[in-house]
C-alpha cells in the first residue's frame, strides 16, 4: 500500500460526502412535498403524469396497499421486459440482427433488472439489441432504483409519523424518485462520461484495421447514458461484457472516480435524508457512520491483500513489487481497484472494474462477505437504508435486553411483532444463499458450470447465489451461469432476495407508523452515539458470522490458508 493510494481513496470518499449532504437535504424536501429549485420546471410535468395515470397524489396507502402496488408494478415490469427480450429480433434498433433470448435467459435477465440486481449471464455486445438495452434494461435501471428509494422513504415516514395508518403513496414516491432525483443527475453524469470518451451512438459497430492488417469489429452503442444510471441506481449491469473494466465504459482514471462517486452518492445521501425527515439529523449520521466504518475496513483489507501479492507466484520468481495485478486494469491501479471492489459489493451495485475471481483469496473474501452482511454498507439506493434500519431495530433490541427496558428506536417501542418480522427479513438471505448453494454443490448439472474445483469452485457457487439473493449482480467469473439450472435458480433467488425481504420490512413500517411516540426518559438508550454505532456494527458482524462463517471457512478462508502454505488446489 502507498500514501498516494490512500490519498486517492480518501479524496474520492470526501467528494462523495460533500455532495451527499446537500443531496440528502434536497431529497428530504422532495419526498416531504416541499418546494425545491426544480419544482417550477418539474412540478407541472409531475402533475401531468398523475393525471395520465389516474393517480390522486393526496391519497395515501397503508403498508399492505403500498406493498401490493409495488408488487403489481414489478410484475408488469417483469412481463414487459421479458417480452422485449424474447421478441427483440422483431423490434427496431437492432443493427446487429440479434435473435430473441432463450426462455430461461430472458426470465433470468427480466427478474434481474426488475429487482435492481442486474446479474448478467450474457455478453451485452453479442446478445442485446440497442432497443433492448435502452427501452428494456435502461428503463428498468431507473425504475428498479426508484422503487428502492420509494420503499426507503416509506420506512422513513413510519418513524417520522405518530399514530398514522399510512406510509405515503407508492406511485407518488416512484415518480418523484425518478423525476426529481435519478433523471436529472443521470443526464449530468452521462454528459460527463461522453466528455471523458464514453461512446453514445446508435451505430451497432465500427470496423477497424489492426497493425497486422486484419479487420476488427468493435461494438458501439448508447453506452454513456446507460453507464450513468447503471452507477447512480446501483444497478451495475454493463452495456459491454467486461463491464467497467472495458475502456468504452470506463476509459480513464477520472471516469473511474466518477463511476465510484456515482455509485455512492445517492445511497450515502439517503441516511442524511432519513435524519432530516425524522427530525433527528444525528441519527442519520449514526447510521452513515456504521456503514462507512465497515466499508472502509473492507477497502483496507482488499487493498492490503492485493498489494501483498501471491506467494505462490513469488516462489516462481515473479516480482512481488506490483502485488497481484491479475484481472486488473493498469490505468486504475491497486488503490482505486480496491475501492471499486469494496464499494460495488458494499452497495448492491455489481459493476466491476476488475475480475473478482482473480483477486487473492482474502481479497475475494471481502466482497463476498460485504454482500452477505446484507448489502447495507451503504447498500443499494433505498434498499441499503431500509436494510440498515432493520439491523438498527435488532441492535436496540439487544440494548434493551442489556438495560432491562422495552427497546425503543426514535421514540417508537420495538415489540414482539416488529422483532418477528425483522428476523423473518434477515433470515431470507441465508435461507436462499445457503439453501441453493448446498443443492448446487451436489448436482452434476450445476458442477459442470464450474471452471475450478476445490475451495475456489465452492466460492464461485457461493458468490453467485450471494450476488443474486443480495441483489448485487457481480460475478466470480469462472462460473458459467447461462444454463437452465442457474438461470432459473438465480432468478428465483433474486426475486426472493428483493420481495420476500421488503414485504416484512414494510409490515414493520406499518406497525411502527401506528405507534405513538414515547417521550425520552432517563432510561432511554440513545441511538445517535458512538456506543450505538459500535453496537450496530457488532450486530451486523455477528449475524453475518453466525450465518455464513462455516461456508466461508470452506471457501475463501481455507483457500487463503492453502496459499500461505504454498499449496495449490
Amino acid at each position: 500500500m502507498s500514501t498516494i493510494g490512500w490519498v486517492q481513496i480518501c479524496l474520492t470518499l470526501a467528494l462523495v460526502l460533500l455532495a451527499a449532504i446537500p443531496l440528502g437535504a434536497y431529497m428530504a424536501k422532495v419526498f416531504g412535498g416541499g418546494h425545491t429549485f426544480v419544482t417550477p420546471v418539474l412540478g407541472p410535468l409531475e402533475r401531468g403524469f398523475y393525471r395520465l395515470a389516474g393517480v390522486d397524489p393526496k391519497r395515501e396507502q397503508g403498508w399492505l396497499a403500498y406493498s401490493l402496488a409495488m408488487l403489481a408494478f414489478s410484475v408488469v415490469g417483469f412481463a414487459s421486459l421479458y417480452a422485449i427480450l424474447r421478441l427483440q429480433a422483431f423490434l427496431p434498433w437492432n443493427p446487429q440482427g440479434f435473435d430473441g433470448l432463450s426462455a430461461d435467459l430472458a426470465f433470468n435477465t427480466a427478474i434481474s433488472f426488475v429487482t435492481n440486481t442486474n446479474w448478467q449471464a450474457y455478453g451485452g455486445e453479442t446478445t442485446m439489441s440497442h432497443f433492448s438495452q435502452m427501452a428494456g434494461l435502461a428503463v428498468h435501471n431507473f425504475l428498479s432504483a426508484a422503487t428502492g428509494i420509494a420503499l426507503a422513504v416509506a420506512v422513513t415516514r413510519a418513524f417520522a409519523r405518530t399514530g398514522s395508518a399510512t406510509l405515503g403513496n407508492f406511485w407518488v414516491d416512484l415518480t418523484r424518485a425518478t423525476l426529481y432525483v435519478l433523471l436529472p443527475i443521470a443526464i449530468i453524469v452521462a454528459l460527463a462520461f461522453v466528455a471523458l470518451g464514453v461512446p453514445q451512438t446508435l451505430e451497432g459497430s465500427v470496423e477497424a484495421t489492426t497493425l497486422e492488417g486484419a479487420k476488427q469489429v468493435i461494438a458501439l452503442g448508447p453506452i454513456a447514458s446507460q453507464e450513468a444510471i447503471k452507477q447512480l441506481g446501483t444497478n451495475g449491469g454493463g452495456f459491454l461484457n467486461a463491464n467497467s473494466a472495458h475502456p468504452f465504459e470506463n476509459p480513464t482514471a477520472i471516469s473511474n472516480v466518477l463511476a465510484i462517486f456515482s455509485m455512492l452518492v445517492v445511497s450515502t445521501a439517503l441516511p442524511i435524508a432519513f435524519g432530516r425527515m425524522v427530525g433527528a439529523q444525528r441519527q442519520g449520521y449514526a447510521l452513515l457512520a456504521a456503514m462507512a466504518i465497515l466499508l472502509v475496513a473492507g477497502v483496507a483489507i482488499v487493498y492490503a491483500a492485493e498489494t501483498s501479492g501471491n506467494p505462490l507466484l513469488t516462489a516462481l520468481g515473479l516480482d512481488p513489487a506490483m502485488g497481484n495485478m491479475e484481472g486488473k486494469e493498469v490505468r486504475f491501479g491497486q488503490a482505486m481497484t480496491a475501492l471499486f471492489v469494496a464499494v460495488t459489493t458494499g452497495l448492491s451495485c455489481g459493476a466491476v472494474n476488475a475480475m473478482h475471481a482473480s483477486l487473492t483469496p482474502l481479497g475475494g473474501f471481502v466482497p463476498l462477505l460485504l454482500i452477505q452482511l446484507g448489502e447495507v454498507l451503504p447498500g443499494g439506493v433505498g434498499s441499503g437504508l431500509y436494510g440498515m434500519i432493520v439491523f438498527a431495530i435488532l441492535a436496540v433490541f439487544v440494548a434493551g435486553l442489556m438495560v432491562g427496558r422495552t427497546p425503543e428506536f426514535l421514540g417508537k417501542k420495538i415489540e414482539a411483532r416488529e422483532m418477528k418480522l425483522a428476523m423473518l427479513a434477515v433470515l431470507i438471505l441465508p435461507l436462499v444463499i445457503l439453501g441453493f448453494s448446498s443443492i448446487a454443490v451436489m448436482l452434476p448439472v450445476a458442477l459442470a458450470s464450474l471452471a475450478n474445483a476445490g475451495p475456489h469452485g465452492l466460492t464461485e457457487i457461493l458468490y453467485a447465489y450471494s450476488s443474486a439473493a443480495g441483489n448485487n449482480g457481480s460475478a466470480f467469473a469462472g462460473l458459467n451461469a447461462n444454463t437452465p439450472w442457474f438461470n432459473t435458480t438465480l432468478g428465483i433467488s433474486m426475486a426472493l432476495g428483493r420481495f420476500a425481504y421488503v414485504v416484512p420490512v414494510l409490515a414493520i413500517a406499518g406497525s411502527i407508523a401506528a405507534k405513538k411516540r414515547v417521550p425520552v426518559s432517563a432510561g432511554t438508550f440513545p441511538t445517535d452515539t458512538p456506543l450505538f454505532v459500535g453496537l450496530l456494527i457488532g450486530v451486523i458482524l455477528i449475524l453475518g458470522g453466525l450465518q455464513f462463517f462455516p461456508a466461508l471457512a470452506l471457501g475463501p478462508i481455507v483457500e487463503h490458508v492453502l496459499m500461505l502454505a504454498g499449496q495449490t488446489f
